[in-house]
């Protein structure tokens, strides 16, 4: 039973009621694994309880982490969903479907298939304990796949970076994200890998110098400033992250100043601010490349202080600063300000979450035109903001459960690709709210996210004080106004411009209605 003691001991201060379940659950699992094999020629049992304690480390609660022990139990050992719901309960069992059915999910390259990604999302939106389930099953798998034969180990390395590390940047969980980014470059893409690898080795005695020599200063300055509760470490950029942008700077790592950067944790916000007018007159900043994640968090709940700054020995550096709250969710994401026990779980009518943070699952609401249609009007009280909208009882948005029907819309496939597996940019309307975009978006799909109307009555728009054309490509940082008038309508050509499916069904709802009432019209006259 020491597997078990491992588990708990990760729980941190388990009930006997939560010692009970884990240990049930871990006699059940055993025994019906008991003749199972890994590829590695390791007992089955190991991968659960590797599963298991990573829900553990998280900080789940024991329903999570005896789903996590269970969780192949349907799919490898043939037992029946009524036999957990028996032994386990019902939430249990529905976790644990929940998870067979993402098994069931398969990489098919550029095209996916649209009902997997559907049940996917599905399975998030009721409760989104079965997708961190699944995500620390891949995660255990991902560290053993060199045991797996070398044609499965390509398709799924892809899977897994193409599905999982994009879902667990998402929902914020930036450790696992880059352990998952990691561990399928390696073995998707094992040349670049080593080539990556051997780069960053090279730059990083020199680069590790440096930012000791710049934390020792910080701290003395920090110091004298009377601050407690300062820390600092070094946070390496991921191998895979490297990769990518060492491809857009033309592979000159010289050119890349976040290889490693120096990660600063203060007590509160305001000494947040007081540190990075300290880093600022300590080391000249680069133009342009100061950061506010505080003020303007990104979608995913992702808060820190970003500046970049010339060491004075010839070097460039990146530093980071946040509070230990932020440095949390920046790791952790959605696990890391919510109390996970069993009924308090994000966006369950129980659950507690620090400081009415944006929710992880709000990148998700954009896809569903039931969930749209109650968007309110630009001049709408706040108390209609959509953000507020229910959740069901299973512990997830009842808006995600429409995504079921959804699913049926041809441009579903589409929407999934465009607005979940590619890179974003954040664009900021006049008044500092940012706006979630994917690459090369235009104002029009600027106007159509902020709102239908918005976007139906669009004529012009203003990119950081300039008039431009309504194709211009959108950077990140970009300050947007769009103009608008009552005559104004959407134009066939908008759908070559558009990018984001939420704009582009708009635009062809509002060209198909004028087509009609012109069309009535006619034939009125005859």
């Amino acid at each position: 039973m020491e597997s078990v003691k491992e588990i708990l001991t990760r729980m941190g201060a388990p009930t006997k009621e939560d010692l009970e379940l884990v240990e049930k659950a871990y006699n059940f699992a055993a025994e019906a694994h008991k003749e199972h094999k890994r590829f590695s020629g390791e007992p089955y049992l190991v991968h659960l309880v590797e599963t298991a304690k990573g829900l553990a480390g998280l900080g789940m609660g024991a329903k999570t982490v005896a789903a996590g022990l269970l969780h192949d139990c349907i799919e490898d050992a043939n037992i029946k969903p009524e036999t957990i719901e028996a032994e386990f309960g019902k939430e249990i069992r529905f976790l644990v479907e929940g998870v067979t059915k993402l098994g069931r999910l398969k990489y098919r390259g550029a095209e996916r298939h649209r009902e997997s990604l559907r049940k996917l999302l599905v399975a998030t939106g009721k409760d989104a304990r079965v997708l961190i389930i699944k995500l620390m099953d891949r995660l255990h798998n991902m560290r053993t796949l060199r045991h797996v034969p070398e044609e499965k180990r390509t398709r799924i390395a892809l899977e897994t970076l193409e599905i999982y590390a994009a879902i667990a940047h998402r929902l914020g969980m930036g450790m696992v994200r880059r352990q998952l980014e990691d561990l399928s470059f390696e073995n998707a893409f094992p040349k670049e890998f080593a080539e990556t690898k051997k780069l960053l080795a090279e730059k990083s005695k020199e680069t590790f110098e440096r930012l000791e020599k710049m934390s020792r200063t910080l701290r003395k300055e920090v110091a004298k400033e009377g601050m407690t509760g300062f820390h600092s470490d070094y946070r390496v950029k991921g191998l895979y992250s490297l990769w990518r942008k060492l491809e857009r700077k033309g592979g000159d790592i010289d050119k890349i100043y976040d290889t490693a950067a120096l990660r600063v944790i203060v007590k509160d916000i305001p000494d947040c601010y007081r540190v990075l007018g300290l880093v600022n007159n300590l080391w000249q900043p680069l133009p342009n490349k100061i950061k506010d994640y505080i003020a303007f968090p990104k979608p995913n709940g992702y808060q820190s202080l970003h500046t970049t700054v010339f060491s004075g020995d010839g070097g460039i550096v990146e530093v980071q600063i946040r509070t230990e709250e932020m440095h949390r969710e920046a790791e952790f994401g959605i696990t890391a300000h919510v109390i996970y026990k069993e009924g308090e779980f994000p966006d369950s009518p129980g659950a507690r979450a620090g400081g009415g943070k944006q929710s992880s699952f709000d990148w998700i609401k954009s896809l569903i035109p039931s969930f749209r249609k109650m968007t309110p009007t630009p001049a709408a009280d706040k108390k209609d903001d959509p953000k507020r909208a229910r959740y069901g009882a299973q512990g997830g948005p009842e808006w995600l459960e429409d995504l079921s029907e959804d699913s049926e819309d041809p441009d579903f496939e589409t929407t999934l690709k465009t607005d979940i597996f590619t890179a974003r940019v954040f664009i900021f309307t006049p008044t500092g709210d940012v706006v979630d975009l994917p690459t090369n978006s235009s104002p029009i799909d600027f106007a159509y996210a902020i709102h239908s109307d918005i976007g139906d009555h669009t004529f012009g728009a203003k990119v950081n004080g300039k008039l431009v054309s309504l194709d211009t490509t959108l950077h990140n940082g970009d300050i947007v106004e769009i103009q608008t008038k009552k005559t104004a309508k959407p134009k066939q050509k908008w759908l070559d411009i558009a990018k984001t499916t939420l704009a582009r069904r708009h635009i062809r709802m509002a060209i198909e209605k004028e087509t009609t009432s012109t069309t009535h019209n006619k034939h009125k006259k005859k």
